[in-house]
């Protein structure tokens, strides 16, 4: 996310913000709250639920280290959060609240490409689902969302219910089953309690073609 800037400004956008720490199962924020600051995330996962018409929350993705999220706070004064973001494991992020972005702004105009850079990774990844969406067959699409989430984990296991991948890959649960008993039983996967362990992600890459 910062890779863009020279060493002096990257030091300098995370020394302006406050280091945060959460716990799995941990909630940064709830949908609906004010969006008083922006997170880059530094080690764990978080995962971005909304709520649905019908009143249940749905993952929309899970972000690794490297990766932003709340960067609506640094567009728009007294907004309020889209989604709540919440870490699936113990989670470090440096918080920046929007007037501590504006002073960066103001003495080095470059560190825009922070957002621009958040920005650009959202629409990135909203392409990229809706593409599949339209175009990828279902089986694929659950094998393409394992392999993305477990290659931002450090063991490879993904911390999501089978409902919640199911969601992220706009299918149904039962087919969720079916395509993760097929690669257990191929030995790719190993599946349980609100954890999936990828094993062979070869294999998994082949089938997700």
């Amino acid at each position: 996310m910062l890779a863009g800037l020279p060493p002096e400004e990257r030091e300098r956008v995370l020394s302006a913000g406050r280091r945060r720490r959460f716990s799995a199962g941990e909630t940064v924020f709830h949908e609906g709250d004010p969006a008083d600051t922006f997170h880059l995330l530094i080690s764990g996962l978080v995962a971005v639920r909304v709520t649905t018409p019908q009143g249940e929350q749905a993952v929309l993705t899970v972000l690794a280290p490297g990766q932003a999220f709340g960067e609506l706070a640094l567009l728009v004064e007294d907004g309020r959060r889209t989604a709540t973001v919440s870490a699936l494991e113990p989670t470090e992020t440096v918080a920046l609240g929007r007037a501590e972005f504006q002073r960066l702004r103001t003495r080095n105009p470059s560190v825009d490409s922070v957002l621009l850079s958040a920005l650009a990774g959202q629409i990135a990844r909203l392409s990229e689902h809706l593409l599949e969406l339209l175009f990828v067959p279902a089986k694929a699409r659950i094998l393409r969302r394992l392999l993305t989430l477990s290659a931002g984990s450090d063991d490879g296991i993904v911390r999501l219910t089978q409902e919640d991948l199911a969601r992220m890959s706009g299918t149904t649960r039962p087919t969720v089953n079916e395509v993760l008993r097929e690669a257990e039983k191929f030995g790719a996967l190993r599946i349980g309690r609100r954890r999936i362990e990828v094993v062979d992600r070869r294999w998994l890459s082949h089938r997700a073609r």
